[in-house]
Parts: structure tokens; C-alpha cells; sequence
């Protein structure tokens, strides 16, 4: 995989910060066919912008109870439609009543008939379109403001990693309480690209301050110390997050190949058969 691919793809933990979901339901949506995620280093599962929103929109369906057929016609329709990548005008899937509303820029339409919708703000934010809402309310306080920012570093996280960094890194700071997607985020961010993992490193152990028990965090942890060759770290780093949750996969096989590294070949193969057991 190129350097340019790795950048416009989207890990298993990213995936799930973004969605609010766990890894079971993430692979019952793959085993359905919906998306056919690759491998990247580490053995980690790769989902590209198309594969994001089309579980997104899944999501959105199956909570609004929808039929079956409503959703494969609406998943069929996106996956047409959907550009490769994030397109500068910004995209976003939401639901509103019955109707599951794509938004591109300053157009709207329905999911599942193509039907175009109108009268839609959008702003201009350093030369790209963003779908902002228009209630004063919600521009008038901090927190909205901060979810604002979050909103945007998601449309820009593919596109322009710089400007997303910035955004994730305001929301952070306009917050009035932690936020924690901004912290998974910001990190998982900076540690697609090699040479900021430390910096990674930094987010993730601000945001450990004020959610110390998250696995998904620890596990994100674990990963910019082993890239980082801080191997000793990492290796405890994915134990903290395997005795949160003792099945978070592919804890499981990282630490397998980092315990493979320092020769410890029975922690290797009880790792690497926990892993495989979890994942198949």
C-alpha cells in the first residue's frame, strides 16, 4: 500500500470513535457485505472515506427501523454515488425523520430515491464548503462550538490532515468538558503519519487524564510507543488494554507481534490464538 492510500484510510479504532460503536458490530456490518475493508501494517483493518459513510448510513437506518430493503436500496444508491474521496464541499449522512439526507456542499438529497432537497446553509471556512447549522443557539455556546470544530476536522481529516489537526486541537480547547472523540481522533491523526507519533503520544496520555479506563484509548497508546520503538512501554501499554477489555482483538495481535520481537514465543502463540478466536 502507497503512502498516499495509508493516508486516505481509516483504522478499525477510528472507525469506531467516529461511529460510537463496538468491533462486534463492526464486523456483523462487514460480514453483511457492506464494505470490504484491506489490511494495513500491524495486520489492522484499513476502511477508506466510502466505507465510513456507508456504515454510518447503516447505522442511521437500522436505528430509525427501517425495512431491509429500504436499506439496501439507500446503501446501494450511496455506494454509486459516493466519490472515492472527501470531496472539498465536505459530505455528510444524517437523518431526518424517515428520510436519510445526504448533504454535498450546498446540496441535499435523499438516500435511498435520489429526490434533491433545498435550503440548506453553507459556509466558506478556509477555502472549503461546510454544512454548519444555522440555529443562533447552537453557534452561541462553547460546547456547540467545539462540536462545530469536531464536525469540520471529520470533513477535512482526508482531504487537508493540517487544517484537521487544527480543528480537532481547537474542539479540544473549546470543549467545557473533555472530549473524548477529539482526543481519539486528533491522535489516531497524527499517528497515520510516522513522524508525528510522538506528538500522538502526547494527546493520548492528556486525554488518559480524564478517561483512564478506556481500552481504546490504551490500545491507540500502544501503538504510537511501538511505532515510536518505545517497545517495553507498548507492550504494557496493550496489557492496560486487554485488562479493560480482554476482547479487543487486535490488542491481541499486536501484542503477539511485539511479544514475537522479544522472543517470547508462548505469549506470541496464546496472543495470536486469542486473536483469531475473537476474529473468527
Amino acid at each position: 500500500m502507497s503512502k498516499r492510500d495509508v493516508a486516505h484510510h481509516v483504522s478499525l479504532a477510528k472507525l469506531q470513535s467516529m461511529l460510537g460503536v463496538s468491533r462486534r458490530v463492526v464486523n456483523g456490518l462487514i460480514d453483511l457485505g457492506l464494505v470490504t475493508p484491506t489490511r494495513g501494517p500491524r495486520n489492522t483493518l484499513r476502511f477508506t472515506f466510502q466505507d465510513v459513510v456507508l456504515l454510518r448510513t447503516a447505522l442511521q437506518l437500522r436505528t430509525a427501523k427501517t425495512t431491509p430493503r429500504k436499506l439496501r436500496d439507500a446503501l446501494a444508491r450511496l455506494k454509486r454515488e459516493l466519490p472515492d474521496e472527501l470531496p472539498l464541499s465536505g459530505i455528510r449522512v444524517a437523518a431526518e425523520g424517515d428520510a436519510i439526507v445526504v448533504k454535498t456542499g450546498p446540496s441535499r438529497w435523499d438516500a435511498v430515491t435520489g429526490q434533491m432537497f433545498l435550503d440548506f446553509e453553507n459556509a466558506e471556512i478556509g477555502g472549503d464548503v461546510v454544512l454548519l447549522d444555522a440555529s443562533p443557539e447552537r453557534k452561541s455556546t462553547a460546547a456547540a462550538q467545539a462540536q462545530e470544530h469536531y464536525e469540520l476536522a471529520e470533513q477535512l481529516m482526508l482531504s487537508d490532515p493540517t487544517a484537521a489537526e487544527s480543528n480537532y486541537r481547537r474542539a479540544i480547547e473549546l470543549a467545557l468538558e473533555p472530549f473524548y472523540a477529539a482526543y481519539v481522533d486528533l491522535g489516531a491523526l497524527l499517528c497515520e503519519q510516522e513522524h508525528q507519533c510522538g506528538e500522538a503520544l502526547k494527546v493520548f496520555d492528556d486525554a488518559l487524564q480524564h478517561f483512564p479506563d478506556d481500552a481504546i484509548l490504551h490500545f491507540n497508546r500502544a501503538v504510537a510507543l511501538d511505532t515510536i520503538g518505545r517497545l517495553d512501554e507498548a507492550r504494557r501499554s496493550y496489557e492496560q488494554c486487554l485488562a479493560l477489555n480482554p476482547d479487543y482483538a487486535d490488542a491481541h495481535h499486536n501484542l503477539a507481534m511485539l511479544l514475537e520481537k522479544g522472543g517470547d514465543r508462548r505469549g506470541l502463540i496464546r496472543h495470536l490464538n486469542a486473536y483469531r478466536r475473537l476474529s473468527g
